[in-house]
Parts: C-alpha cells; sequence; structure tokens
C-alpha cells in the first residue's frame, strides 16, 4: 500500500474516493493527524499532512517517529514524501519538480531513530542511497506520465526551521554540495529505512533560496504561496500514475 506524506501546500488529497477516517495510535506519541484511506485511480492509499490538517505544526516539531509507525503499522511499504524545498542550484528555479537522489542533514534536537539504545542493542542501518532506487524511478515515471516536467537528482539539505536561512547560510550549503534546501526530509526518509518501507521525495521548489536570484536581498514570504498553489495541481496530477508496489525490495 502506497502512503503519502503532504506538507507545505499539501494538507489534503481532495482526489481521493471512498475516504474513511483512522486515528492510529504509537508507541512515541500522536501523529501529526488522523490517517485518511481511500482510492486513487483504483489505488489503495493512505494520506497524512505532516504538518496536521490545519497545517499548524512547524517543521521542528513534527513527531516524524508517530508519523512513520503509523504509516507502516497500517501496511503501508511505500511512502511519497511531498515537500517543498528552497532553490539553490540555478536550474532550479520557483516552480520546478524534483525527485532528489541524496540528503545532506543539519538537523539537531529530532527524535531521529527508533534505535535509541532502549532494549540493550545497538543497531545500525546502511544509508548510502537515502532514497528507494525503485520509488525514484516510479515518481519520475509518474511526472512524465503525466506529462509534468521534473528534475532526476539533486541534493536535499535538510535544516531545522522554522526560520528560513541567511544568505551566508545558503553559501555554505552550496560548497557542501547542497542543489535544495528544506525543512522535513530528515529523519522522515531515515526512519523509514529503520521501519523497512521504501522511501522517496517529490519536492516542488517553492522560492529561490536566500541571497540567490531575486531572493538576494530577501525571500518573499508571499510569492511562495503562489508558487505552491499551482505547483500542488501538477504534484497531484503526477500521484494519479505512481505505479503499484511490484514486490522489489522496500529499501534503495
Amino acid at each position: 500500500m502506497l502512503g503519502i506524506l503532504g506538507g507545505s501546500g499539501m494538507t489534503n488529497l481532495a482526489d481521493l474516493a471512498n475516504v474513511r477516517r483512522q486515528v492510529v495510535r504509537t508507541p512515541y506519541g500522536e501523529a501529526s493527524g488522523a490517517l485518511m484511506f481511500g482510492t486513487l485511480r483504483g489505488r489503495e492509499i493512505v494520506f497524512l499532512a505532516r504538518h496536521g490538517y490545519g497545517h499548524t505544526i512547524p517543521p521542528h516539531a513534527v513527531n516524524y517517529r508517530a508519523n512513520i509507525w503509523a504509516l507502516a503499522s497500517q501496511g503501508v511499504r511505500e511512502i511519497v514524501a511531498i515537500a517543498s524545498v528552497g532553490g539553490i542550484r540555478s536550474d532550479l528555479a520557483p516552480g520546478t519538480l524534483v525527485v532528489p537522489s541524496q540528503i545532506l542533514d543539519y538537523t539537531g534536537g529530532r527524535r531521529s531513530t527508533y534505535f535509541d539504545g532502549a532494549d540493550g542493542i545497538v543497531k545500525h542501518i546502511d544509508f548510502t542511497q537515502p532514497y528507494s532506487t525503485e520509488l525514484r524511478a516510479k515518481l519520475l515515471r509518474a511526472c512524465h506520465a503525466a506529462r509534468e516536467p521534473v528534475v532526476d537528482g539533486g541534493v536535499y539539505a535538510a535544516v531545522n526551521g522554522p526560520r528560513l536561512e541567511t544568505a551566508a547560510e545558503i553559501a555554505r550549503l552550496e560548497r557542501d554540495g547542497a542543489d535544495m534546501v528544506g525543512m522535513t526530509g530528515m529523519p522522515e526518509a531515515a526512519l523509514a529505512r529503520e521501519s523497512g518501507v521504501a522511501y522517496a521525495a517529490l519536492v516542488v521548489v517553492a522560492n529561490w533560496a536566500a541571497g540567490r536570484a531575486d531572493s538576494n536581498l530577501g525571500v518573499s514570504l508571499a510569492d511562495i504561496g503562489a508558487v505552491l498553489d499551482r505547483s500542488m495541481v501538477r504534484v497531484r496530477k503526477a500521484l494519479h500514475f505512481v505505479e503499484a508496489q511490484d514486490g522489489g525490495q522496500s529499501g534503495a
């Protein structure tokens, strides 16, 4: 079953049919909201709004462990994460759709693992390829089937937020190899890997990152909403074409 985590600009999935709502209790506290079950072109889908259905939970306060556990507990074996980012690389202008391929993690203070040693056993995961190769390919094919241009690959820098970055911070991220910057990519991807759930992201470039192009002197927050409104229509269109799981491995 496919799970969709909606981010800024996608607090619901209006295209779902036969919708039912279910609150899932987890050992890690409350998820961001009830899970919304339904069908999309005949395929069973579970949707969860990462920031709550009223967009009331800031990125640093999202209970990522509860969200991933809730989805996995209901039989979700693939998670598509929808998110917005700031574009750092020169070709990632506002409105661009991207399927990232790598992550740089700058977050801190988040409950970032299920393997916290409480069971007395040290556990590690391989995270060389943080996104599922198979699910990334499905997202790219879905965008092409929907005739929506998409960029294949790029390095996502995950930061705490909720404030946006300084121009100097973006310059540092670029030197580190980042192509885009967002606030929710970690620990979400790592928790999915720990849970054995395939995970990939389809992100919308909502604005130029600080110090870039028309964000040279400041980021226009007013413009971000308009970009997301237009772009999420395209994302929803692409989601209609995501293929069913083919029985492959859930990891990279």
